[in-house]
């Protein structure tokens, strides 16, 4: 399987997504997501999961930062903004959620916003053989568990973005 993205290229992910882009949502949380597109997914796939994180926010905030989290999607590919735009999508919270944001306000995309020095942010999307049942405002936890014994493939996607 394998996960691309018209927004990173070279290893970077375009400014629009992030900080130095211009649509922002609650507490200044960048609000427009990146397309994917999905490919090679193996046989016997019933859905997707996207998780998208930043494992370099542990030495300033002492956790990994989650950015994006959506389950259950049926479809190999997401334009940009479908966040904002494709109710089909079931978003879980990000790690906004109590820092500016409510359960709400937090499932949805938030982009990179990095406060000290570059990081990359990684995309995982996972095939599933089964659709969780999960609800809005999930915890990435949640999908975590609900997912291990049911992840047909996993693809990776790295993106460095540079604060504002």
């Amino acid at each position: 399987m394998k996960v691309t993205s018209a927004a990173f290229t070279n290893g970077r992910i375009a400014d629009e997504y992030g900080s130095r882009g211009t649509e922002f949502g609650t507490a200044g949380m960048p609000a427009r997501s990146f397309p994917v597109e999905i490919s090679d997914a193996p046989a016997g796939t019933a859905s997707f999961a996207l998780i998208f994180d930043d494992p370099d926010s542990r030495p300033t905030c002492g956790f990994t930062w989650v950015h994006w989290l959506v389950a259950g999607l049926k479809y190999s590919s997401l334009p940009a903004d479908a966040s904002r735009t494709d109710s089909r999508i079931i978003q879980g919270a990000n790690s906004w959620n109590g820092h500016g944001t409510d359960l709400r306000g937090s499932s949805v995309y938030g982009g990179p916003c990095p406060s000290d020095r570059p990081h990359t942010y990684v995309l995982r999307v996972l095939a599933l053989d089964f659709e969780p049942a999960l609800k809005p405002g999930f915890s990435c936890e949640a999908l975590t568990k609900v997912a291990k014994n049911h992840i047909l493939a996993k693809a990776e996607l790295r993106g460095l973005y540079e604060p504002a």
